[in-house]
């Protein structure tokens, strides 16, 4: 070969592992080792020339002179970039052939001098025919063989000059790294275009024997011994590669997972139906994905797994009063069920509704249900759920789709029979997605539920034995067809005495350990606790009572802070406006003395019992009632109806007949921007205007609620408990109740029937009788004429609603 000019260079070098770099080739190479890495820095600084030449032996990590080809190239960097571990991908492209004349060995990197190589670039007819020999050829390659991409044809087309054209083909090539180095050594470009095409036409031959072998083989193989060769071959392969095959892996552990799952006949088909469909799709692909999908799911849930355990009815109601202090009732429910189920092997599940204010410890109650019974526990937050997909689950058509909160409990608890608790029942909603309450029927019916159905899964789940427990504030927000399915166990508030304990027993103790404090470190009296609970809370729960001990907690630990671990702060109840600020309710709110047409009342809230004052005022008018306070209509409809009772009754209280049209009633309930209706207002509203209108002063240490109809009666109403409890706060001795409600006093802690009496009433003869220390002329009986009074027997009518919303 002749060489039109020669010119010697000085570069850094890297050797290549099993890669040859083609003059005009542009590929990304990764360089991990030290020397080579410093290579290509000193390259960067200079004229970002770099050489390349192939190791003969890839396994050397620090190859010599003689394990490095003499031919390589000349390459320019494009582009370099550093990797988190500390390699460098380069991006390089071929510029030119050069042969090694010696190394300079450098400290830190390899440096050799080499000669540029100017090939012989005169195109004559031979080496024409030469070119579109090889690129017919190569087009036909290219079609065969499907590892090189249908653009490397384009990419050869326009290309004119013999030696580029030859190292662009050369670059396609996927012959072993032997055969390219000795194109790259081959100098001459019409000798390297005849080696190519030898080498192509060798491969075609090659490439055409191997598709027909594969194609008379594949006819004649039968199906399950083509894929026994096939899965042997691959397992072979990857054996040789040290490679696996991680979509098989997975397939593989699914099964597995299939078979540990013990699922029942029906899910087990559906499973494997859906596992033939994903083994015969591409891993990558979305449909895999979502199949995938589905069978985790069927695989996690639950089917037979029972968490057993030996039920000792003791043990289980010292547990229960380990957590909680009081709410008799529901414990005695809980030991009740634990002794039907020690009875009964197998049971459907009870669902069970805690209805109370906020902080009685309904959402805690569960817990301990669950550690009573040996059983997981699962919480489920519905207040403000509003698509019924959150409880059935969206459809697999879905992107994204996901089983409901139902099923996603179960998952969690690992079992069929957990304690499920769905709290704040009452606080769902509806929309144009659905109705989850609706949804929900399903869910807490014991005959429904054992074939419960997710839209996700598509498949019947047993929910027979899930112990289902809801909570809710108000039990009137639950619709009537989901209250029907529950039973409603109703947790008042505690009264004074119980948060006194709760406090001494769970909460100091609870917020000193928050705090990092020691019992040395703080000392909470009974006095001090009392005060702060009747004058920095009033709740029917316990919240705002922790919340207040915390801060006492902060402050101590504060001084503790600053003097010592060994501070010592004893709290008494005169340091507690210092502490808390000043008291946030007054500590009796009791009328001093009696006022003419002022009457207190009770009131139930979802808090908890209130007193209500009514206040009644005369004044000139046109016989307007006038009625402020932002009372519903039912309320509204009482104070009408105590009216028309006191115009029918003028005779008795010494009024003239048309009293009412020369003057302007007003009733007004203070607090004006709270809500308030309900008929249990009725007696209180009758007996505030007999006061104003007759100038009697009603008594100021009684309190009462009852509805009150025209002729006279006094009907049941509801929150018995509730609003006794808050009159027991407030310190007063005497309550006027419907005589109907007497049936619900023992529900009543003993400890508040014994501090208060109880008048139980029929009519409002009686009402007044009590009311007023100043009397009235009533008739001899204490049951109105048969006339115009009613039956001594029960009208048979339901507990009225709540006087306050």
């Amino acid at each position: 070969m002749s060489e039109a000019e020669s010119q010697k260079v000085k570069l850094p070098m890297v050797p290549l592992r099993d890669i040859v770099v083609f003059p005009f080739m542009v590929i990304p190479l990764f360089v991990g080792r030290d020397k080579s890495v410093k290579s290509l820095e000193e390259s960067m600084e200079e004229n970002k020339n770099i050489f390349l030449a192939t190791q003969r032996n890839a396994g050397h990590n620090d190859p010599s002179p003689t394990d490095i080809y003499e031919t390589g190239t000349i390459a320019n960097i494009l582009q370099v970039l550093k990797l988190t571990d500390g390699t460098m991908k380069v991006l390089v492209e071929g510029v030119q052939r050069a042969r090694i004349n010696n190394f300079t060995e450098r400290s830190e990197y390899v440096e050799v001098e080499v000669t540029r190589i100017d090939e012989n670039i005169k195109v004559t007819a031979d080496v024409k025919a030469l070119m579109r020999s090889i690129e017919t050829t190569f087009e036909q390659y290219v079609k065969l063989n499907q590892k090189i991409p249908l653009e490397a044809v384009s990419a050869v087309v326009n290309i004119k000059e013999p030696h580029q054209f030859a190292d662009t083909i050369a670059s396609y090539l996927t012959f072993g790294t032997q055969d390219k180095q000795d194109l790259l050594e081959t100098y001459n470009p019409a000798d390297r275009l005849d080696k190519i095409l030898n080498s192509l036409k060798s491969e075609m031959d090659i490439l055409k024997i191997e598709k027909r072998v594969h194609g008379r083989v594949r006819k004649q193989m039968e199906r399950s011994q083509r894929e026994f060769y096939l899965n042997e071959q691959l397992k072979a392969i990857q054996k040789e590669l040290g490679k696996r095959d991680e979509f098989k892996s997975d397939i593989d552990e699914l099964m597995a997972k299939i078979k540990k799952a013990k699922m029942p006949k029906d899910v087990h088909e559906k499973t494997m139906k859906e596992m033939r469909r994903l083994e015969g799709m591409q891993p990558m692909s979305a449909e895999a994905t979502v199949v995938r999908n589905y069978i985790d799911w069927l695989v996690d849930v639950p089917w037979k797994k029972v968490k057993s355990s030996k039920i000792i009815l003791a043990e289980a109601l010292k547990v229960l009063d380990e957590d909680h202090y009081g709410l008799e009732k529901v414990k005695e429910r809980i030991i009740e069920h634990l002794a039907v189920m020690k009875l009964v092997k197998k049971m459907k599940g009870p669902i069970l509704c805690l209805v109370g204010p906020p902080g009685v410890g309904k959402t805690s109650l569960g817990k301990s249900i669950a550690r009573a019974t040996g059983r997981p526990f699962v919480r489920v937050s519905l207040g403000g759920v509003r698509d019924e997909a959150e409880i059935r689950g969206h459809r697999r058509t879905y992107i994204g789709a996901l089983p409901g909160k139902i099923i996603q409990g179960m998952k969690k608890a690992e079992a069929l029979n957990p304690v499920f608790l769905l709290d704040e029942v009452d606080k769902m909603s509806m929309d144009f997605r659905g109705d989850p309450s609706a949804a929900l029927l399903e869910v807490l019916d014991p005959e429904q539920n054992c074939n419960f159905n997710d839209h996700f899964l598509e498949i019947d789940y047993d929910l027979s034995q899930v112990l289902f427990v809801c909570t809710a504030n108000v039990l009137e927000a639950i619709p009537q067809p989901l209250k029907d399915r529950m039973e409603v166990i109703r947790l008042p508030g505690y009264t004074e005495p119980e948060k006194l304990a709760i406090a001494e027993k769970f909460l100091v103790p609870k917020k000193i350990a928050d705090h990092g404090l020691t019992k040395k470190n703080l000392s909470l009296s009974s006095k001090t606790l009392k005060d702060i609970i009747r004058n920095y809370t009033r709740e029917s729960g316990v919240r705002n009572l922790e919340r207040e001990i915390g801060t006492l907690c902060r402050k101590v630990a504060m001084q503790v802070v600053e003097k010592g671990k060994k501070t010592v702060v004893d709290i008494k109840p005169k340091q507690l406006t210092k502490l808390l600020g000043v008291a946030k309710f007054s500590p009796d709110l009791e009328r001093e003395d009696p006022e003419v047409g002022v009457v207190t009342g009770l009131a139930w809230t979802e808090f908890g019992g209130e007193l209500l004052s009514i206040e009644v005022v005369l004044t000139p008018g046109k016989g307007q009632l006038v009625l402020t306070g932002k009372l519903g209509d039912v309320m509204k409809e009482s104070a009408q109806a105590a009216l028309s009772y006191v115009r029918k009754r003028y005779a008795q209280f010494k009024l003239t007949k048309n009293f009412y049209q020369k003057i302007d009633i007003h009733i007004h309930i203070p607090e004006g921007a709270i809500p308030k209706d309900g008929p249990s207002a009725g007696i209180t509203m009758a007996v505030a205007l007999i006061s104003a209108l007759t100038n009697n002063p009603a008594r100021n240490d009684l309190t009462m609620t009852g509805e009150v109809t025209l002729t006279g009666r006094v009907l049941a109403i509801g929150g018995l408990k509730e609003k006794a409890l808050a009159a027991n706060r407030i310190g007063i001795k005497d309550v006027i109740i419907p005589a109907e409600n007497e049936k619900d006093l023992p529900e009543i802690p003993e400890t508040i029937r014994k501090q208060i009496t109880f008048h139980p009433v029929k009519n409002m003869d009686e009402v007044i009788a009590l009311s007023f220390t100043r009397g009235f002329k009533n008739p001899k009986k204490k049951t109105p004429p048969k006339k115009s009074g009613p039956s001594s027997k029960s009208s048979g009518r339901r507990p009225a609603v709540s006087q306050l919303n």
